[in-house]
């Protein structure tokens, strides 16, 4: 009954406090079953690639390349997913010690209840010893003290006899605590090797690649043609408008040609210069040019000819002729044009595999001429001859090797057939695309843009294409 047992016991009835509360409140907080880790079962471990991970797409539905990343969601992914389960577990024991900041201050309380109760021990003692030295003179009012004493202390009786289960229950508290531990530790080590750093090093990772994808993704099937986007309404009904696809990509000048004969060509500096009409420079051709099927190729002008068959190679930098040649047997002067007329007999054109003349020929009873040529020397390196009437197509264009021709220059117009070079087979097609203003008088691809550019009654559009792609991985190669 003295003093140290009275210290102890107080110290006991903290831990007591400490143990119950933490016993009861901790498995909640971080998600811990009490009977399955004093069971001795295994903890589930996540793997550290179930966090996030990464895919990459060959392209979207209207034909653009794309990369994608699969992770958490933006707002739960500072780190990497197991961030997310660290930083619930720290807020946890973060509130852990907020609630033993409380509970500290009610042991305090509670320790000075407990030293009162010492100092009425020690009375109770006082009047024990009065008891024994003098019995005789022992009173009614000295029981009725002590019989008060003893009903201040009852409350203690409980609280003594829980001392025994609370100490096992501090035990089992410290086992927890240390599978605690050992929970935390593992998921620092799994964000350690996959923490965000690593995350962003394999996005850098997949621009490369996306860079890669993208050479890989130059050609394909067409699918789809969509838009159109309206740039501009300028000129007459009939002209050309065009950029060069295989400029830098700093290089955005734009070239403007309208009317189906004519010497003037109009540059501009850019795209938004073309839309303001901000005019960067003119050239006056020496020979008049013949329909609007144009092709502006690595910084240089091909152009037919009027009322000839011959190609002409005309350079902006010199302002001079580099080359011409004449395509034999060629239609020319509209006797084989496009539905719409115009001149338009000789179209040139240009996809990734360079420069084409698209054609008909009386040898080829009126049916297109598909010839290759060489940028530099306009030689033919290679002709095919299709079965499609020149003047039943409404416009045609190259993309991969394939020409593609549409079956008017009306409303209702689509691309009625293709016809591969690389297969020399044909097949017939049903791809609609919108006509907006209702006449169409010159549609090219351009292989850097991934663009339709078009001339559609006095307005300048471009047109989305959508192409399928077998993409080959570096496994497949």
């Amino acid at each position: 009954m003295g003093s140290p047992f009275l210290t102890l016991g107080a110290v006991l009835c903290t831990m007591a406090m400490i143990s119950n509360w933490m016993s009861q409140t901790l498995p909640s907080l971080v998600g811990l079953n009490i009977t399955g880790l004093s069971s001795g079962k295994a903890l589930t471990q996540i793997s550290p690639r179930e966090g996030w991970q990464v895919y990459s797409s060959a392209q979207d539905s209207d034909g653009r390349c794309i990369c994608t990343v699969v992770a958490p969601e933006q707002n739960l992914c500072s780190r990497d997913a197991k961030s997310k389960q660290l930083r619930q577990l720290l807020e946890k024991v973060q509130n852990m010690s907020q609630s033993i900041e409380v509970l500290n201050l009610r042991t305090e309380r509670d320790y000075q209840y407990v030293q009162k109760m010492e100092t009425q021990m020690k009375v109770v003692r006082v009047k024990f010893r009065q008891i024994e030295d003098d019995r005789k003179t022992l009173l009614t009012r000295h029981f009725q003290d002590l019989k008060e004493k003893m009903d201040e202390l009852l409350p203690l009786i409980p609280v003594l006899e829980q001392y025994k289960t609370d100490a096992q229950l501090i035990t089992q508290f410290k086992e927890e605590i240390r599978n605690l531990t050992g929970i935390l530790t593992t998921i620092q080590q799994e964000i350690g090797a996959f923490d965000y750093e690593e995350l962003h090093q394999r996005v850098l990772g997949l621009e490369t690649r996306l860079r890669d994808c993208m050479k890989k993704l130059t050609c394909g099937k067409l699918m789809k043609i969509t838009g159109p986007v309206t740039v501009k309404a300028s000129g007459p009904r009939f002209g050309a408008w065009m950029t060069d696809p295989i400029a830098s990509e700093k290089n955005n000048r734009v070239w403007y040609m309208d009317g189906f004969t004519s010497r003037t060509v109009r540059e501009y500096k850019s795209m938004a210069d073309f839309v303001t009409g901000a005019e960067s420079r003119t050239y006056n051709l020496p020979y008049k040019w013949a329909g609007t099927s144009h092709l502006v190729y690595n910084g240089s002008l091909f152009f037919n000819k009027f009322q000839s068959n011959i190609v002409i190679k005309y350079s902006f930098a010199t302002g001079r002729i580099l080359n011409q040649r004449s395509l034999d047997n060629a239609g020319f002067n509209n006797v084989y044009p496009y539905t719409w007329g115009g001149h338009s007999d000789i179209d040139l054109m240009a996809d990734e595999f360079g420069v084409w003349a698209v054609y008909a020929t009386n040898q080829n009873a009126g049916n297109i001429v598909i010839s290759q040529l060489r940028q530099d020397t306009l030689e033919v390196v290679k002709s095919w001859s299709t079965g499609y009437p020149k003047r039943s197509a409404g416009e045609s264009f190259m993309i991969c090797g394939t020409l593609y021709v549409t079956n008017s220059h009306l409303t209702g117009a689509k691309v009625f057939y293709s016809y591969s070079t690389k297969t020399s087979t044909y097949e017939y097609t049903d791809i609609p695309f919108h006509n907006q203003y209702f006449h169409i008088s010159m549609l090219d691809y351009n292989s850097r843009d991934r663009a339709l550019y078009a001339w559609n009654n006095g307005h300048q559009v471009l047109f989305n294409v959508t192409l399928f792609h077998i993409i080959k991985t570096d496994n497949d190669a």
